[in-house]
């Protein structure tokens, strides 16, 4: 592989160029460049289409049909196909020397053996193995396949052979408890099932057979079980077909095979975002309006090229992530464009016995990543264990650091700089980005050209017209306000899958401003443009990245018998160590002793995952809840965030406002520990 390290000239720059070439357009700001984005939404998304050059058989009538939020209508009559855009890259990337994908997991890591690599071809023979597969056993155009796979290469051939054939995807994480699988793939019915028999996690092997025969007994509408061998390959497990066999096939319909074209708006993938109340809500996103968005995200924010281009050559993208977070779908993005993705399977942070924050970045040194993503609580747990870089082996190549989930503190970003200086890489760029698996994407980002400062993202992205609202509902510019969108982006959801009447679809991002996307995050725009993320302005938990509705909580917990009544709020905030309290009612006579707090958590990591356990569970006499019955998370979260309880709360609303003197004790009491 060549070494070039650093790109000639940023990819926004080369769109800009591209811009004032063929369009006779240029901006004297990226500020100018972004008002004419969210502006003249035609004429910037088009140019999208164009610079990238994505096809169709048939032309599209329009760029933005409709324009109105939810129900906009992107390039009507133009075709896609996920799998189509990946497949572009085949040749030109294997003659050029590259795989398009490379991993390694705990166990390939630790024994020191080399990484796996998929090259392209082989990448495009195993997808057309397992689609023709898949469509002889009667997967036809809109049917849904559910996995329950790890980050591994496997679970990215399995999703592209899926959309190729114009399935529909679903992916959750192994680590994931069979209740909480089962709330999101009850919901989609789906025809077939793809699973691993289990996985390794920091250090340990879980089996997860005795979960893949709960999934199968409850979903009666999957006619066909795939199973990957993650543990024991010889292992045969009945009334399923082998994943080797199904991607083994190698003859001429599987070198003739290609994606068929489908709507631009043909269903792509069912990602789930959880809220306060009911089931996790079950988000359907397009072809088209995904690809489109991606292309511009990872490539002109994210400074993501091509590998085989020589502006970019030998791009190696890194994002770690498990399946279960909208992540392990941007990490896949990068062979949208010609990228090879780099991907790791397991603890970040070595095992609970043997903790080690080295363990990703010595990943990233072995493999020539360019660009390392994770999420800032990563990059803050690195920092806390005093990981020094410059003992991790050659990082030389790392020009880019990219962080999302949560919002990255001034103190992580200034020492992941100084351990780049150590290594020989000064002025590390961060690329740190806010967006959300609600459109799988991002609204604030990077970019390559503008100022650095450590707790801030540099913009709002192009095409996302993102502002900051009071509470009269107006934009602000350095005050913290509502993060909302108030034009269309294509890549926005269709529909939640069985809303009738897009109800939920509606009340989870317009109930508050009518045709204004109201994203939940609390944001603060500065005079200079850039932006700062202050954490989640509704209560769904938001822990290490990954979302989960309260409501998945309270029914892994109240199902216990002890437990009466239950409330968890996420103080999730910058700047601070996040914390989530769960308070807890028992039934009379008992105590909240060591056991009873370990049965809370055992039940909470059997139904969702350990990574929703909470800093601390206390017992309450109540919980506060409104005259019909509603728990007050979003008024506690406030009051523990210190404001001050008049302007959280009306206790005219409140059933039972006498158990707020309890709430608000227990509010100093947390607030003069967390500033001391």
């Amino acid at each position: 592989m060549a070494s070039n390290a650093t790109p000639f000239v940023p990819q926004i720059r080369l769109y800009q160029d591209w811009l004032k070439q063929t369009r006779g357009l240029s901006f004297a700001s990226y500020d100018a460049l972004w008002r004419w984005s969210v502006t003249d939404l035609d004429a910037f998304w088009q140019s999208i289409w164009d610079y990238f050059d994505l096809q169709s058989p048939t032309p599209h009538r329009a760029v933005l049909a409709a324009r109105r939020m939810p129900g906009a209508s992107w390039f009507p009559g133009a075709q896609f196909n996920y799998a189509r855009q990946v497949f572009r890259h085949v040749d030109a990337a294997h003659a050029a020397g590259f795989p398009a994908l490379i991993s390694h997991n705990e166990k390939s890591l630790a024994a020191g053996v080399p990484p796996r690599e998929l090259s392209w071809p082989e990448l495009r023979r195993q997808v057309a193995s397992l689609a023709l597969h898949l469509k002889a056993q009667g997967v036809a155009p809109g049917d849904r396949v559910a996995a329950y796979l790890p980050n591994i290469p496997e679970a990215m051939v399995a999703f592209l052979a899926v959309v190729s054939i114009g399935g529909v995807w679903s992916i959750c994480a192994p680590d994931m408890g069979t209740h909480a699988v089962l709330d999101r793939f009850r919901q989609i019915t789906p025809k077939v099932l793809i699973a691993c028999d289990g996985v390794t996690y920091g250090g340990r092997d879980f089996d997860r057979t005795a979960v893949l025969d709960e999934l199968r007994a409850a979903l009666p509408s999957v006619q066909h079980v795939i199973v990957h061998g993650n543990l024991d390959a010889t292992k045969t497990i009945a009334n399923s077909v082998p994943l080797t066999w199904a991607t083994g096939r190698n003859d001429a319909e599987t070198a003739a095979f290609q994606p068929i074209w489908l709507p631009f708006d043909h269903p792509l993938w069912i990602v789930y975002s959880s809220g306060t109340t009911g089931l996790p809500k079950p988000i359907v996103h397009g072809h088209g309006g995904t690809v489109v968005v991606a292309l511009a995200l990872k490539t002109l924010h994210n400074d993501v090229g091509c590998s085989y281009h020589a502006n970019s050559w030998g791009e190696r993208f890194h994002w770690y992530s498990s399946t279960g977070w909208v992540m392990w779908n941007a990490q896949m993005s990068g062979l949208l464009n010609g990228s090879t993705c780099c991907i790791y399977d397991g603890n970040p942070g070595g095992s609970k016995e043997q903790p080690d924050w080295t363990t990703l970045w010595r990943f990233g040194a072995q493999l020539g990543v360019t660009f390392f993503g994770a999420g800032a609580a990563f990059f803050a747990n690195c920092m806390k264990a005093g990981v020094d870089l410059s003992l991790c082996g050659d990082l030389s190549r790392v020009r880019a650091l990219g962080s999302t989930g949560s919002p990255l503190s001034e103190d992580a970003q200034r020492w992941g700089t100084a351990q780049f200086e150590k290594v020989g890489t000064p002025d590390i760029w961060w690329c740190n980005i806010s967006g959300g698996t609600d459109f799988a994407g991002a609204f604030i980002g990077g970019n390559r050209e503008l100022p650095q400062v450590p707790g801030e993202m540099q913009c709002r992205l192009l095409g996302c017209a993102v502002e900051a609202w009071n509470e009269a509902g107006e934009p602000v510019i350095g005050e913290v306000g509502e993060l909302v969108c108030s034009q269309p982006i294509p890549s926005m959801p269709l529909y939640f899958w069985g809303d009738e009447g897009n109800k939920r679809y509606l009340s989870s991002y317009f109930d508050m401003y009518p045709n204004v996307w109201r994203h939940g995050d609390w944001l603060k725009i500065t005079p200079s443009g850039s932006c700062i993320i202050y954490g989640r302005s509704d209560a769904t938990i938001n822990r290490h990245g990954l979302r989960m509705g309260t409501s998945e909580l309270y029914s892994a917990v109240e199902a216990l018998p002890e437990v009466i009544d239950s409330m968890v709020v996420d103080l999730e905030y910058l700047g601070r160590e996040s914390y989530m309290p769960l308070f807890v009612v028992l039934r009379e006579g008992l105590a909240l002793d060591d056991a009873m707090k370990e049965k809370l958590n055992n039940a909470i990591r059997t139904a969702l995952s350990p990574r929703f356990l909470p800093n601390e569970i206390v017992q309450v006499p109540e919980i506060p809840r409104t005259l019909s019955g509603k728990k007050q998370e979003l008024p506690i979260k406030k009051l523990l965030l210190g404001q001050p309880l008049e302007k959280v709360v009306n206790r005219d609303a409140m059933a039972n406002p006498g158990c707020l003197a309890w709430y608000l004790e227990f509010s100093h009491r947390h607030l003069a520990r967390s500033t001391a």
